[in-house]
């Protein structure tokens, strides 16, 4: 596996422990999948499968490839399919796939998806915009989902978008998404992603929410958090996550991506900004960052457009 050291000579920040951090963290990369969903260019399956496997090469281990929703809501990712055949499986390395029903989960398990991860909401207003249906309908739709990848003996991440604010409702109530994130973990799935999808979260607002979550039964080592840098707080809201014991993030190569079903989203964290400010930590992450920020230089120049990654510039 790729390690952390470097050159003397590249330009690294300095390593500064603080205490009560973790060791370690898992970062979640959702690039070819969270990120490529939402750009307009049209990218060609070759061009996918090389960036996981050249994601791989820089020390992710965790990748989310595809999803396996119909090419009418996701006409970016209709190869699926071809994706995941194309780059797993791969000894040591998860490569979960999005499902969006039982019959992407057919899809997924006839391409050898070993790893699934459904999504519901905590507002009424995004589960009728992403799913047409109200948030009941959505859980009620992904239990015998759940039920029948649990029985297969692939693991289940169960995200909750809109957990900070939604761009119809506005606040949303801590409350209502530990409730979401309790019936995901209820129906089986195995690990939680916390989405800030519009990017609206702050640091005490994310203490705040982990407080809640933890009130509610649910361990913090099976939960992730999944920011938006829309205002500028994913680096600050990690850090706040970080105190509170959280050790997964979600994050994309290069910061592509966003949500194609919410108006004010826009990119994700990128993962190099994220793996800085780990490295800085003293924080292992297993990731290469040169290596990382030359695949986000590769695939932006695929998508006709910079990387909005600080980091990425930077080295570049």
């Amino acid at each position: 596996m790729t390690s952390e050291t470097t050159s003397s000579t590249e330009a690294l920040p300095r390593v500064a422990p603080q205490q009560g951090m973790p060791e370690q963290v898992r970062i979640y990369e959702v690039g070819p999948r969270d990120g490529l969903q939402a750009e307009a260019v049209r990218v060609p399956t070759p061009v996918k499968a090389e960036f996981v496997r050249r994601l791989v090469e820089a020390g992710l281990t965790t990748i989310e490839v595809t999803s396996f929703v119909s090419p009418r809501w996701i006409p970016q990712l209709d190869d699926a399919h071809e994706v995941l055949t194309a780059v797993g499986p791969l000894d040591g390395i998860r490569l979960p796939v999005l499902v969006p029903n039982d019959r992407g989960l057919e899809r997924a398990l006839a391409a050898g998806a070993r790893e699934i991860a459904v999504f519901a909401s905590a507002t009424e207003s995004f589960a009728e915009s992403n799913l047409a249906r109200d948030m009941k309908g959505v859980l009620a739709m992904f239990e015998p989902v759940v039920s029948r990848a649990r029985s297969a003996g692939l693991p289940v991440r169960g995200y909750v978008s809109m957990c900070f604010g939604d761009p119809w409702e506005g606040d949303v109530e801590p409350r209502e998404v530990a409730s979401v994130a309790r019936r995901l973990l209820d129906m089986g799935c195995t690990s939680l992603s916390l989405g800030d999808t519009i990017g609206t979260g702050t640091p005490g607002h994310v203490l705040e929410l982990l407080d809640t979550v933890r009130g509610a039964g649910i361990p913090l080592d099976r939960t992730a958090l999944h920011f938006h840098d829309t205002y500028g707080q994913a680096l600050a809201n990690v850090h706040a996550a970080l105190t509170a014991g959280v050790t997964e993030f979600d994050s994309s190569a290069g910061g592509i991506g966003g949500c194609p079903y919410a108006r004010s989203a826009t990119g994700n964290l990128a993962t190099e900004d994220l793996v800085w400010m780990l490295r800085g930590l003293g924080i292992h992450t297993g990731v290469d960052l040169n290596a990382l920020a030359a695949t986000s230089r590769w695939m932006a120049q695929h998508l006709g457009r910079p990387s909005p990654s600080r980091v990425v510039t930077a080295l570049a």
